[in-house]
């Protein structure tokens, strides 16, 4: 599976679940079961590195502004559902977080930004596939601290700050 057969099946489940995280999770496990294993695996490979490509301060600054405060799972739950976006909104999102306030239509942080299930869709179809827990994608693991320069995300003039597209139209007053 190259790029844009990821990019494809993200997409497609996406405006099948007409946005709904969950939704979209599981009709991408429905479509990733029509694959043969070794697909289901390179998808997962795809959807890692760009989960990995993720974990920078500044998309977790961002996280925290659209999400009224981020954990470390809401941030790693968060990197998921960018993934889901779309090729546009995940490019454009890593190469300026900010531009998320334009990149985005509507947010609605009850449904929004949590993709979690995402994360586990490629491993859950190989399971389902081969009746095995999915190998070791044989990828670098993420490194132990984001990319990037640490934002204080309890200070809310820093936010405002670095990211004013994104406080101006979801910060909560």
């Amino acid at each position: 599976m190259d790029e844009t057969e990821f990019w494809e099946l993200i997409d497609t489940t996406r405006e099948a679940a007409e946005g709904d995280p969950e939704d979209h999770a599981e009709l991408l496990v429905e479509r990733l079961l029509q694959l043969d294993p070794d697909s289901v695996l390179d998808f997962a490979r795809h959807f890692e590195a760009r989960y990995n490509r993720a974990y920078r301060w500044d998309l977790w600054g961002a996280a925290s502004v659209l999400l009224d405060g981020a954990s470390d799972d809401a941030f790693d739950y968060f990197r998921c559902w960018l993934i889901g976006q779309g090729r546009e909104v995940f490019e454009g999102a890593l190469h300026d977080p900010d531009a998320l306030a334009e990149l985005l239509v509507e947010f609605d942080e009850e449904i929004d930004g949590d993709g979690e299930e995402l994360g586990y869709a490629a491993d859950e179809a190989y399971e389902q596939l081969t009746g095995v827990v999915a190998p070791d994608l044989g990828i670098p693991a993420a490194p132990a601290e984001p990319a990037g320069t640490p934002i204080d995300f309890e200070d809310d003039a820093a936010l405002a700050r670095y990211f004013p597209r994104l406080w101006e139209r979801f910060a909560e007053e």
